[in-house]
């Protein structure tokens, strides 16, 4: 697909806001429909720090919305509020484009979820589903961000977050949602 036609398909980013772990019980999870630069679409609702309703929210969150991809900040929100990539992928028909700013350390979350929760066979399914992790070099300049894709091919997902990566290393849709979520906590 060329450059200027995916700078110019709706795509949703998801972050999350802070919280104070052991104080706060719940985070704000923002959704952004970005076209672009232009913000069409602003949700948030508040979701269980370490809970799992993450996933059922963002779904509920970008419903009714037109959308061509969604960007995830990572999986684990509100602490481990793990959301499924795969479910959203699957139930809207939309690829999903997990990003994160460091390289994902897959033992160490494993690690961290079987000191902390019961259910951390459950939240681990989750991690497991995702592909392999690409590198994905935006700017010259500056370090990688790392992507996981669902749902469409590995230089489709590279285009896009580059297209969408025009005001530093990260996806605008990305960039916008953080910017709310860490303005609303």
């Amino acid at each position: 697909m060329r450059r200027d036609v995916l700078r110019r398909i709706p795509v949703v980013g998801v972050e999350d806001g802070s919280f104070q772990k052991g104080i706060s019980g719940e985070a704000k999870l923002v959704a952004v429909l970005l076209v672009g630069a232009e913000i069409k679409g602003v949700r948030i609702v508040d979701v269980t720090v370490d809970g799992m309703d993450a996933t059922e929210a963002l779904m509920k969150m970008i419903e009714g919305w037109k959308f061509e991809a969604v960007l995830l900040a990572g999986i684990s929100f509100a602490g481990f509020n793990v959301i499924d990539p795969t479910a959203i992928c699957e139930r809207h028909g939309k690829p999903v484009i997990v990003i994160s700013r460091t390289k994902p350390d897959n033992r160490a979350v494993k690690r961290a979820l079987q000191k902390h929760f019961e259910d951390w066979k459950i939240r681990w399914g989750i991690l497991k589903k995702l592909g392999e992790v690409y590198e994905v070099k935006v700017l010259h300049d500056a370090e990688p961000v790392y992507i996981e894709i669902l749902g469409e091919t590995v230089e489709w997902a590279y285009e896009l977050v580059r297209v969408l990566s025009f005001c530093g290393r990260v996806p605008e849709p990305l960039r916008v949602a953080r910017i709310i979520a860490r303005g609303v906590s």
